[in-house]
């Protein structure tokens, strides 16, 4: 038995219990499927087939949900001597996923699409499909922890800073968190990489993908282009008093804090500080203009015990790769709203993103970020 893994997370094989494993064809969710072997689960591992190519204009060769994926998967679940199945999933992730992904940029919003499939995809169909397999536990390759405290249960961040994940799982309940094993928060890539090399694992050098997996080159906007099988009008690039500076090719190339590709020639740095689309207008003004200490809240969610009802100090960030910051979060008079009051002005607060709170390592929840109160 390897020796990473910790003893008291073993289990004997008189208390088997079940597993049903997300595996994407990629290193982590492979050993994630190894270590709740090693303690002692029955582990099934599967594939969620998201999309095909004519959805998104692509060739899948590059991307998630291509055969080389599924044939890394199937070929780490043979090693293990696992189960292995393919679950097609195309219309519900185009219905719950692209679709509102292309939505928020026609609204003039920057989703984070990861998150949308994690709540959607990853759990709430993977769950469907343990009920149907008698599984106890999902589990995911992802970089987080999960912690019984109090009579609860709690998210929590990674041991690994550089990996840590948990960002993109704020919208998961107390109650899917009982049911779900992140067994990967404990390591470091590293780690993780040197298990797979030790198991035999072919994708133990796998490269990730740091794309969104159904816009694989980047080009969000010719993704959505070719989606919708149109174009989107050009209009004026303005300044904060209105003056008309250029043109823009479409609202959806565009997003709060860009500085290049804007076209238009400036004595110094100017940023896109506001997406106007009554007047289909992109708004270029001075850095200072993207500063904010009050970020609005929509789709508020809380993760662990009751939602609060009055202010509470916490930490927050606004965009993944961001350090928290010391806010105070004020709950909205109904339900689903909230408002993060920072100690010091945030740069480019942009819809469509999501705000996170944490208390320390415990994740707290968090909200789609929106224009204004």
């Amino acid at each position: 038995m390897h020796d990473l893994i910790k003893k008291e997370d073993r289990i004997s094989a008189a208390g088997e219990l079940t597993a049903l494993i997300a595996m994407s064809g990629g290193v982590d969710s492979s050993v994630a499927a190894f270590i709740m072997k090693e303690k002692g689960y029955a582990c099934t591992g599967c594939t969620m087939r998201l999309y095909e190519n004519d959805m998104i204009g692509e060739d899948l060769l590059a991307t998630c949900c291509s055969k080389k994926d599924t044939d890394d998967a199937r070929s780490v679940c043979e090693r293990l001597e696992l189960p292995y199945h393919i679950f097609h999933y195309e219309s519900r992730f185009t219905e719950m996923v692209i679709e509102p992904f292309v939505q928020a940029y026609e609204r003039c919003e920057t989703p984070n699409p990861c998150i949308d499939c994690n709540r959607c995809m990853k759990f709430d169909a993977l769950f469907e499909k343990a009920e149907d397999f008698g599984c106890q536990k999902i589990v995911t390759g992802h970089y987080a922890r999960i912690e019984e405290k109090d009579g609860h249960t709690w998210l929590k961040k990674a041991v690994d800073p550089a990996k840590d994940q948990s960002y993109v799982l704020y919208q998961l309940t107390e109650e899917q968190l009982g049911r779900i094993a992140f067994p990967l928060g404990d390591y470091t890539k590293e780690e993780v990489r040197r298990i797979a090399e030790e198991q035999g694992f072919r994708n133990a050098e796998k490269k990730e993908s740091q794309d969104i997996c159904f816009v694989p080159d980047g080009d969000y906007a010719g993704m959505i282009c070719r989606y919708r099988n149109r174009t989107y009008p050009e209009g004026d690039i303005v300044d904060r008093d209105g003056n008309v500076l250029g043109r823009h090719k479409g609202l959806i190339h565009y997003t709060i804090g860009q500085r290049r590709g804007l076209g238009v020639p400036a004595d110094r740095r100017i940023y896109v500080t506001r997406l106007d689309p009554e007047k289909n207008q992109v708004v270029l003004s001075d850095e200072e203009d993207l500063f904010h200490k009050e970020v609005f809240i929509r789709d508020f969610h809380w993760i662990t015990g009751p939602v609060p009802d009055m202010e509470i100090r916490c930490r927050a960030k606004i965009r993944y790769r961001q350090k928290e910051q010391p806010a105070t979060l004020v709950p909205g008079p109904e339900g689903g709203t909230a408002t993060l009051i920072f100690d010091e002005p945030q740069r480019a607060a942009t819809p469509g993103q999501s705000a996170v709170l944490y208390d320390g390592d415990y994740v707290l929840g968090g909200g789609i970020i929106k224009l204004q109160a």
